[in-house]
């Protein structure tokens, strides 16, 4: 089995939006080297997932690892990833497509997002 990963951002008119999200999937490439990585964006932005997953299934990933980047599961994760997954299912029938979570529900990100938080209080009592 050949494993690969697919991070799912929203997408944006700005490309300057995405440059977070490229860093965590070069970060996820360098940590990982030799596992298909690709990153896709629902809207505005290229490739969209159809066209991610058809590269990760062409370099013969078998199982693919889908992980929303997004900080809640609102409607673009609940209703529109399914149907896109779906759809990814049934174009390369010879993968497995395996949806996690938002990222954004991971406890180790709510951590680092109240970590954040709390370096920043931090550093504006110690400038007082």
């Amino acid at each position: 089995m050949t494993r690969g990963l697919l991070l799912f951002a929203h997408g944006a008119r700005d490309p300057n939006w995405a440059v977070p999200f490229e860093d965590v999937a070069q970060r996820v490439r360098a940590a990982h080297p030799g596992v298909p990585v690709a990153l896709a964006f629902l809207e505005f932005m290229t490739p969209d997932l159809r066209e991610a997953g058809r590269q990760l299934a062409a370099q013969g990933c078998t199982r693919v690892d889908v992980l929303p980047l997004f900080l809640g599961a609102g409607g673009h994760v609940r209703k529109d990833l399914p149907e896109l997954m779906a759809e990814l299912a049934s174009a390369h029938a010879g993968v497995c497509w395996q949806l996690h979570p938002a990222v954004g529900e991971l406890d180790s990100v709510i951590g680092a997002m109240a970590a954040a938080a709390g370096q920043l209080l931090r550093a504006s009592t110690d400038t007082k």
